[in-house]
C-alpha cells in the first residue's frame, strides 16, 4: 500500500512575509519583483473552505499546474520564475514543508475576473439552461441533456470573490467594463484556446475536460499572463472518457465527488464546513493522483 503524503493544511513561512491567505493557496513576498506560492491540501467546496485536508493534493495540483505551463509555454506566458526554492528558504525546515508545493513566480497585476470555459452541459450551467435556454446568457440549442457536449465551447467569466465569498457571473460586455475591450477580448480568445487545445489532448489519455477556469495578470508591459493555477482538478471538471454518458452527472477525478458527498449532508453550506470521513479523503486523493498520472505519463 502506497504511504500517504503528510497534509499541509497551513503553510508556516516565518522568513517570508505573508501576503495573502487563499482557500487553497498561501502566498508570501520574496521581493517587488517575486512571490513564493505554496499550494496546501486544503479543499473548499460551495465556497467553504472544508476543514479537513486531501493528503498530498498540494503537490498534486502544483505538478499539474506545471505541466500545463510548459505545455502552453509557446502559446502564452506563465507566471513562474526560474529561481529554485532553496534561493530564497534558507531554513531547512521551510524548505522540507514546501517542497514539492511551494513555486517561486513572478510578482504581476492580477486581472479581476476568473476566465471560465464549458465544453460540456453541466453544474451550474445545467441548472441555467434548465431555466433559460441558455448559460450565463449565452443562447444554447434546445433539447439538450446534462452532460450534454457544447456545440462549441463558450465563455462565461466571473468576478473573482475574496474567501468566504461567492463568485458572481457576469457578461463579457461587464468584462470590457472591467478591462477594455482588447485586453477582454485577448482573455476571452486565450482561454478558449487553451481549453479547447487542452480538452482535445486529455480526452486522448481517457479523460474529458468539461470546463475550467484560468486566471491572468499583466506583467510591466501589459502583456497577458496565464498565473494562479491551470487545468487541475480544483480549477476543473475531469471526467472519465469510458464512463461518460448523457443524461447524468458523469463521476469525476475532481472535487465533485467531495461536492456529491457534502450535498447528502445537513448542511446550509455556510462556513464552517463539516468534516470529511476517512473514505471520501482517501478516494478523493486517488482520484486526484490518477488524472495527474493519466496525463503526465
Amino acid at each position: 500500500m502506497t504511504a500517504v503524503p503528510e497534509s499541509l493544511f497551513d503553510s508556516h513561512i516565518q522568513s517570508l512575509p505573508l501576503i495573502h491567505k487563499g482557500k487553497v493557496r498561501d502566498i508570501y513576498e520574496i521581493d517587488a519583483s517575486h512571490m513564493l506560492i505554496v499550494t496546501s491540501d486544503r479543499l473548499s467546496a460551495f465556497d467553504v473552505v472544508l476543514p479537513t485536508p486531501i493528503p498530498g493534493k498540494g503537490a498534486i495540483l502544483t505538478d499539474t499546474s506545471n505541466f500545463w505551463f510548459d505545455f502552453f509555454k509557446d502559446t502564452v506566458p506563465n507566471h513562474l520564475a526560474e529561481i529554485p526554492l532553496a534561493d530564497v528558504l534558507s531554513d531547512a525546515s521551510e524548505l522540507e514543508e514546501v517542497q514539492g508545493r511551494g513555486i517561486v513566480v513572478k510578482r504581476l497585476k492580477a486581472l479581476p475576473v476568473e476566465a471560465i470555459v464549458r465544453g460540456y452541459l453541466i453544474g451550474s450551467g445545467w441548472k441555467d439552461y434548465q431555466k433559460t435556454g441558455a448559460v450565463c446568457g449565452i443562447k444554447l440549442p434546445e433539447g439538450l441533456q446534462m452532460a450534454d457536449k457544447l456545440p462549441e465551447a463558450i465563455y462565461t467569466p466571473s468576478t473573482k470573490a475574496d474567501v468566504g465569498e461567492h463568485d458572481e457571473n457576469i457578461d463579457f460586455a461587464k468584462t470590457v467594463e472591467l478591462l477594455g475591450k482588447e485586453l477582454a477580448e485577448k482573455v476571452r480568445d486565450t482561454s478558449i484556446k487553451l481549453y479547447t487545445e487542452a480538452a482535445e489532448y486529455a480526452l486522448k489519455r481517457g479523460i474529458i475536460i468539461a470546463d475550467t477556469k484560468f486566471e491572468f495578470g499583466l506583467d510591466d508591459d501589459g502583456t497577458l499572463v496565464l498565473i494562479d493555477e491551470a487545468l487541475t482538478p480544483d480549477s476543473s471538471r475531469f471526467w472519465p472518457a469510458d464512463q461518460y454518458q448523457v443524461g447524468i452527472s458523469p463521476p469525476s477525478f475532481d472535487k465533485q465527488y467531495v461536492r456529491d458527498y457534502l450535498e447528502t449532508l445537513d448542511w446550509d453550506k455556510t462556513a464552517p464546513g463539516p468534516e470529511l470521513p476517512t473514505e471520501i479523503v482517501e478516494q478523493t486523493a486517488a482520484k486526484y493522483r490518477e488524472a495527474l498520472e493519466r496525463l503526465t505519463k
